[in-house]
């Protein structure tokens, strides 16, 4: 067995999920830094340096766990969403929250269309909500 490259152990309780930026060499965004999400049960998301394993930021602004991020197709953004609902919309050079959502239900999962104008989320109240994105 081979050892892994990294290993990410800045999170304080179990990491659901984890997405790679559509950045860096051979992307469609080859001049921007390949990076990982990660999204926990601890109520961060946190942003990574793909190439030397370093934590870039941990985005905070949630109070619940974490159940999904989606960066969007120019990976300037990052989507997360959460149980109680709450959607973030965070812009990755920064990690500055600007743009927030909150529906009925908690979110399984968030999803960008290719032109980076709306974000989906279904929650567990058997909905689908799509909000315009505008900066």
């Amino acid at each position: 067995n081979p050892d892994p490259f990294f290993d990410f152990k800045s999170h304080k309780q179990e990491i659901y999920t984890v997405k790679w930026s559509p950045t860096g060499p051979g992307s469609k965004n080859p001049n921007k830094p390949r990076m990982l999400a990660t999204a926990s049960f601890d109520s961060t998301v946190r942003l990574w340096n793909a190439q030397d394993g370093s934590c870039i930021a941990v985005l905070s602004r949630h109070r619940e766990s974490v159940y999904s991020v989606a960066f969007s197709p120019s990976g300037d953004y990052l989507a997360s969403g959460s149980l109680a609902g709450q959607l973030y919309v965070w812009r990755v050079k920064d990690g500055k929250n600007i743009k927030n959502f909150k529906g009925q239900g908690d979110i399984f999962e968030v999803a960008w269309n290719k032109e980076e104008t709306r974000i989906a989320a279904c929650f567990s109240s058997n909905v689908v909500n799509v909000i315009d994105f505008k900066v």
